[in-house]
């Protein structure tokens, strides 16, 4: 098999593929143009998001061409795929921030060179599309009984699902048809809830300049995609109570988002080794056999830095220290600022508790503190009704609230 696609099977990136053995003979004739495509409904990527774009990185490190296809058209309408309900119309003004904003997160992860990986956008075909152009010569190639048979129609059907989400496969297919004229574009890749689109623009292909054999090995199309990535609780990956992982510092701070990888569950972190980092599977190995604490240290700091830069990963690393053993540099912690006016004349635990956020409210900051779950300066509290004073503070003149065993904030007058 090429070695590309050993590389995605033995990471974890391999669900399904429309003919493997094709695309393998294919990638070992030379280099492939390949896409991944995400649509811009808000404004950020989360960490969920990113699994095919590890591995577009992972094609091109073998010499394959990836295009990162942002969806500025196609969000105009919302995907079905893997959604329970009707997603929530926004403007064209607002997508079209929201792709510029996805453009810039890529670009960084990715860097654009313009010939090994380079973005488009739908938009640039779809947006001034004559529909009954599009009718006659795109929707003419497809059987809704079988676009009926799919899981995602399937799904949706039960609840509800509206004319214009169920033209989106249309519209996929449309995209990898666009590409691959454009870009000579011969494989999509992406998660498998999006098999069934992916699959009906291979056939669209197959359709539109396929017909005698030599047409159809010039025009021979294939589609890859990604298992579903889970939590070992089952639960869906890059989500926690506060909502998803994004990317966007000031909607997941730095420090919570390595935080969360610190935190995966012990029989995650191989697996999160082995798709969210470009460590070689060796030494992944030789990590995970060792300490685990170290080992989900080694991870937060692997994914923070590729995606936020060594710095700030080096910075979250420090915080992560100064907050669990006092070791590392406080001001790298998540802080919040009080005025000193406050602190002198004392203000309410409860208060402080809430107005930094690690609480939502008092009633939860009163559970927490009579649960023995809460404490200040490394002391645990016991008194929910306690005024917090300049007495309190360390000698740095500052106060370090904790919430459970992995929620922190250090206050700091102003």
């Amino acid at each position: 098999m090429n070695k590309a696609l050993e590389t995605l099977k033995a990471r974890g990136f391999f669900a399904q593929c429309t003919d493997e053995q094709a695309l393998s003979d294919k990638m070992d004739k030379g280099p492939v143009t390949f896409y991944v495509g995400c649509d811009p409904t808000g404004p950020s990527l989360h960490i969920g998001h990113m699994v095919p774009f590890f591995a577009l990185r992972w094609l091109r490190n073998f010499g394959h061409h990836g295009i990162a296809l942002i969806g500025g058209g196609t969000a105009r309408i919302g995907d079905p795929s893997g959604k329970t309900e009707m997603r929530k119309m926004i403007s064209y003004e607002q997508i079209d921030q929201n792709a510029e904003n996805i453009k810039k997160q890529l670009d960084r992860f990715i860097g654009f060179d313009d010939k090994t990986a380079f973005s488009d956008n739908n938009k640039n075909w779809l947006a001034d599309m004559n529909y009954i152009d599009f009718l006659r010569d795109i929707g003419s190639c497809f059987s809704v009984n079988k676009m009926l048979t799919f899981e995602a129609y399937k799904q949706r059907l039960e609840k509800g699902l509206s004319f214009i989400e169920f033209n989106y496969q249309l519209l996929q297919a449309y995209d990898f048809y666009q590409l691959h004229q454009r870009h000579d574009c011969c494989l999509q890749i992406g998660g498998d809830e999006q098999w069934g689109n992916i699959t009906a623009g291979v056939d669209l292909i197959r359709r539109k300049l396929g017909g005698t054999e030599e047409l159809n090995a010039a025009h021979q199309v294939f589609g890859l995609t990604f298992p579903l990535i889970t939590r070992s609780d089952g639960k869906k990956m890059g989500k926690t109570e506060k909502g998803a992982i994004f990317l966007d510092e000031s909607m997941t701070s730095v420090f919570d988002f390595f935080q969360y990888w610190r935190n995966v569950a012990d029989p995650d972190v191989e697996k999160f080794f082995k798709l969210f980092t470009f460590l070689e599977l060796d030494e992944i190995s030789e990590i995970c056999k060792g300490d685990i604490n170290k080992a989900k240290e080694r991870l937060a700091y692997e994914v923070t830095a590729l995606i936020h830069g060594k710095e700030k990963a080096a910075g979250a690393l420090s915080g992560a220290k100064a907050a669990f053993s006092g070791e590392g540099d406080k001001t790298q912690m998540p802080t919040f600022e009080i005025a000193k006016s406050e602190i002198d004349a004392g203000v309410g635990v409860l208060t402080l508790f809430v107005s930094s956020g690690l609480c939502s409210s008092n009633g939860e900051a009163r559970k927490l503190i009579l649960g023995n779950g809460a404490s200040l300066n490394g002391e645990k509290l016991s008194d929910p009704t306690m005024k917090v004073t300049a007495a309190n503070l360390d000698t740095d003149g500052e106060l370090v609230l904790k919430s459970g065993k992995k929620k922190f904030m250090r206050i700091v007058l102003k």
